[in-house]
């Protein structure tokens, strides 16, 4: 086994591979870049080289910085993780030419899968089921435009190299198509520095499965049963779970069988995912599944196939890359229970899963029952430069509605405070009926996307609380007392005080008064709210409202306070008197950056008469295009960016006035 390995990667991957090489006895050595230097990932490895700026290309993607780094620290093999070099023949082909192992598969089967319209090309030679399309050379517009119109609408724009949703778009008109493939082909450059494309037939109801694969040196190669990978936004991956719902035996057989087939095309070697659509109109069918892509790395939802396989596929990886056959045949794999994995990202699902940026001042995980992968700990920083997940959360348990429910526990019982996170919506999504029933589909996010991420309104219990911390009351409760401060105008009347609380969407006014030591009651326009605290440590302990009790947790700074009651979370915010606010992006009278950013595009000019929701400036932040639109109808007054230029959060772009303004 090798002795020391040099992680080409950085958050939860690199922290996950980092932990099955100690359990192995193996040294590692961190790579980090100017943004990461506090990084989690550096202080888990034996040794850490620092490789650049916070930018990814000059980081993270160099791969000379990277091979130097191994050679300089006497790593004997590179673990890619996923993201960045992962999937890029070069830089295998570059580890190989410099002494190393790649711990991966050979550059030539990175290349044979690296195009999609290639790698399509090659699985229907193998024998396996392809999605209709057009996957060949023609990237004219006029030409694609009408291969679309002969596949029929609806279709999906996919670039042909990278993944993760780059690249892509559904197109449902044919009015709508010339802006999309634009979109498209400038996204997929930006992300993989190559702009072509092919187009799918759009299933109207399908489910994204995929089959875990395995490979090694001698000719031996597994598949280790299937996930499902429905529950997508903006084409990314939101839970996952293993096995998949409705599976057959027959159908399971089938796909992995066309799996296996496509690993051994390409003379497969370590970790890869072979993913398929399926047709559901009619239910799983084994003569309805389609090759979309093979991923030839290590996936994110890889923790789901070791819960219900009972494996250490990092360790697989180890041991395959190191000449070692593999450690189990088709025959003594087996499935046992059930699994689910959650993404928890720093993004706001009420603003189009708009990424967010912050520093975690609180982060709380589950103690027990459940799989953590994270990358950051409490105190670390979300920053524009990088994939906004937090943290992974991986349940498992005998069956599907035990594994369903502790997943929504495991969720409830995680506190996020300091940045914006999509826990309420994946609570939410994790009780979705549709998918609470086993009939996940990859439409199911967009279909019920207002009820799955609004923003939610405190309720009565969130208000009242929130108000006794306001008035001081938790403080009274520990012995402190400041309602003594209040001066002698209480002295004929009962210990209160008003309070204005802001939160997303509204404020409310409400009076606070103290009936006893930890007893309180909270009045608004037409009720009353009598809220006791009981027993706890600090700001964590349970409260009686109207008779009920609660869990509860506090956690106050000076710019709000967050409550994390009963599993849900709720925001309040302190107004600073000095500061008049800022409007929200693309509201009002001015266009302002959501977050730190380049611009790709700007489409209008001053003096441009604009219409409500006309695209104005398109943006790229954190691995995505973000298109900034009117909130009104206006002439553009004055542009303060132009093409090329770096913004910072809520820097004002473009400013408009009413069209009948001087």
């Amino acid at each position: 086994m090798f002795s020391k390995i040099l992680i080409a990667n950085r958050g939860e991957i690199a922290c996950r591979v980092i932990r099955t090489a100690r359990r192995l006895g193996i040294r590692t050595v961190a790579v980090y870049s100017d943004a990461d230097r506090d990084a989690l990932h550096v202080a888990l490895a034996d040794e850490a080289v620092h490789i650049g700026p916070a930018a990814a290309n000059e980081s993270y993607l160099s791969k000379e910085k990277i091979i130097a780094a191994a050679q300089r620290t006497q790593a004997e093999a590179i673990h890619p993780g996923y993201g960045f070099l992962s999937e890029n023949a070069d830089f295998a082909e570059a580890v190989e030419a410099a002494g190393l192992v790649f711990i991966g598969p050979s550059p030539a089967s990175i290349r044979a899968m690296g195009l999609k319209d290639a790698a399509k090309a090659l699985m229907e030679r193998a024998c396996v089921p392809v999605v209709p399309g057009y996957h060949g050379d023609g990237q004219e517009a006029g030409f694609l435009a009408d291969q679309t119109a002969a596949i029929g609408f609806p279709v999906l724009i996919k670039a042909r190299a990278g993944g993760g949703g780059k690249g892509m778009r559904r197109v449902d008109r044919p009015e709508d198509f010339e802006a999309s493939l634009e979109a498209a082909k400038r996204e997929a450059k930006s992300a993989f520095g190559d702009d072509a494309v092919l187009i799918e037939k759009y299933l109207t109801k399908p489910r994204h499965i995929e089959i875990q694969v395995f490979g090694d040196s001698h000719g031996n190669a597994v598949h280790l049963f299937e996930r499902d990978c429905s529950l997508q936004r903006r084409h990314q991956k939101v839970i996952e779970e293993a096995p998949a719902p409705g599976m057959t035996e027959e159908m399971r057989n089938a796909m992995g069988e066309a799996a296996v087939r496509a690993a051994r095309a390409i003379d497969y070697r370590g970790a890869g995912t072979v993913e398929f659509i399926a047709d559901v109109s009619d239910g799983l069918s084994p003569d309805r599944f389609f090759f979309m892509e093979m991923n030839t790395r290590l996936q994110v939802e890889h923790p789901v196939t070791e819960a219900i396989a009972g494996v250490d596929l990092v360790e697989w990886q180890l041991r395959v890359a190191n000449g070692e056959p593999l450690p189990k045949t088709q025959d003594e794999l087996t499935i046992n229970g059930w699994a689910f994995e959650a993404r928890i990202y720093a993004e706001d699902p009420s603003r189009g899963f708009l990424p967010a940026t912050g520093t975690l001042s609180r982060l709380r995980f589950p103690e027990s029952d459940v799989r953590i992968d994270a990358g950051v700990r409490e105190g670390d920083t979300i920053t524009p430069h990088y994939d906004p997940l937090i943290a992974k959360l991986t349940v498992h348990a005998p069956d599907r509605a035990a594994a369903l429910a502790k997943l929504t526990r495991g969720l409830e019982k995680m506190q996020v405070a300091g940045t914006t996170a999509n826990l309420d919506f994946l609570i939410r999504l994790s009780r979705q009926s549709d998918f609470a029933a086993g009939h996940p589909d990859t439409g199911l996010i967009d279909r019920d996307v207002e009820a799955l991420t609004s923003a939610r309104q405190p309720d009565d219990a969130a208000l009242a609380i929130a108000a006794i911390v306001e008035a001081g009351g938790f403080a009274e409760a520990a012995g402190n007392d400041p309602w003594l401060s209040l001066g002698p105008w209480q002295l004929w009347g009962e210990a209160s005080r008003p309070v204005t609380l802001h939160f997303a969407g509204g404020h409310q006014i409400c009076r606070v008064a103290a009936k006893g030591r930890s007893l309180f009651s909270v009045a608004f326009d037409d009720r009353i709210i009598l809220v006791r605290l009981l027993a706890g440590e600090g700001f964590a302990r349970h409260v009686e409202i109207d008779g009920r009790q609660s869990q509860l947790d506090v956690f106050e700074t000076s710019s709000g306070v967050t409550l994390f009651l009963d599993g849900q979370t709720h925001l309040f915010h302190r107004l600073d008197l000095l500061d008049g606010g800022e409007e929200e992006a693309s509201g009002g009278d001015r266009v302002i950056a959501p977050m730190p950013g380049l611009v790709k595009i700007v489409r209008v000019r001053e003096g441009d008469p604009v219409a409500k929701g006309q695209a104005l400036i398109v943006m790229e932040a954190m691995k995505m295009e973000l298109t900034l639109t009117a909130a009104r109808d206006g002439i553009v007054e004055s542009l303060h960016v132009g093409e090329g230029d770096q913004t910072s959060e809520s820097a004002v772009l473009l400013s408009l006035r009413p069209e009948d303004a001087a």
